[in-house]
């Protein structure tokens, strides 16, 4: 079984679309959508949710106003100023870290779980595949990207499938770390702008922290050919596989609008260069 999975920079470079497309050509995949925080994959999969779970990953403090002498010991040790003067705990400011339970004397703190999200195992038309969705305010991606790969793995053994599609979360934070731990690769999508070079530079050096061969594709490249082309020269010297461009194309603007991949919606450019990024993934990392 392997695992490839696609990240940026940045959001908005065209991951998930390039994400949709690969499973769209693919066969004996699962589909696991690892942008917790602002999901987007199950646009263009149409899921229809056949298990889900509520998802806690930490706790949160709770008062107890009856037990409460309102001495003040929770207020002065709370770094995140989650007590509030009538001793009432805000839960988005609440980090879990337990020192008001700790410090209490009269034992009127108690730690809660939080709900922090759900998670779901959906069938789509582009294979099964495993999303979550944290709620509005809500922490713990990271925990949230594990339990989405781990679910996956076991998805794809139970069902004999193998090949797991990872979407990973943007940027290098700690849900881009645990969307990439462990995986046998990681293609990461940038655009041809000087920000866009540095962002990828940022996830390809966070990449080889973990030692996981990675490579390199440039979306929109003819809106900045020079850009373009010093991204492929950088790759080129670090040794990172450059597997392609894929052009700016009025036809991704139309297949987003009708919720489809861009390679089922006709012969165009940017699906052209897709298919042949692809052939080098099954070629070169897939093999």
């Amino acid at each position: 079984m392997k695992e490839i999975v696609i990240i940026s920079g940045k959001g908005g470079t065209g991951k998930t679309s390039l994400v949709a497309s690969f499973a769209y050509l693919a066969g004996n995949r699962v589909l696991a959508d690892c942008d917790v925080d602002a999901a987007d994959l199950h646009i263009l999969a149409h899921p229809k949710a056949r298990h889900e779970e509520d998802f806690s990953g930490g706790v949160k403090a709770v008062i107890d106003p009856k037990s409460c002498t309102e001495c003040g010991e929770c207020r002065q040790s709370c770094r995140y100023d989650a007590i509030s003067e009538d001793f009432r705990v805000n839960r988005f400011r609440c980090e879990g870290c337990s020192v008001c339970y700790h410090v209490c004397p009269a034992d009127a703190v108690r730690l809660e779980e939080g709900l922090n999200g759900r998670w779901f195992i959906s069938d789509t038309r582009l294979g099964p595949m495993v999303h979550a969705a944290l709620f509005p305010g809500e922490e713990n991606s990271g925990k949230l990207v594990a339990l989405v790969r781990n679910q996956a793995k076991v998805l794809a053994r139970t069902e004999g499938l193998d090949l797991i599609i990872v979407d990973g979360a943007p940027g290098v934070g700690c849900p881009v770390i645990s969307s990439i731990t462990g995986a046998d690769h990681v293609l990461v999508v940038t655009e041809p702008t000087l920000s866009g070079r540095h962002d990828m530079e940022r996830a390809l050096q966070l990449v080889r922290g973990f030692d996981i061969p990675a490579s390199v594709v440039v979306n929109k490249w003819d809106v900045n050919p020079q850009v373009a082309d010093s991204i492929e020269e950088y790759c080129r010297k670090s040794g990172v596989a450059f597997l392609g461009r894929i052009p700016y194309d009025a036809a991704v603007i139309a297949a987003m609008v009708n919720k489809r991949t861009i390679v089922e919606n006709g012969d165009n450019g940017a699906a052209r260069a897709i298919r042949s990024i692809w052939d080098k993934v099954i070629a070169s990392i897939l093999s």
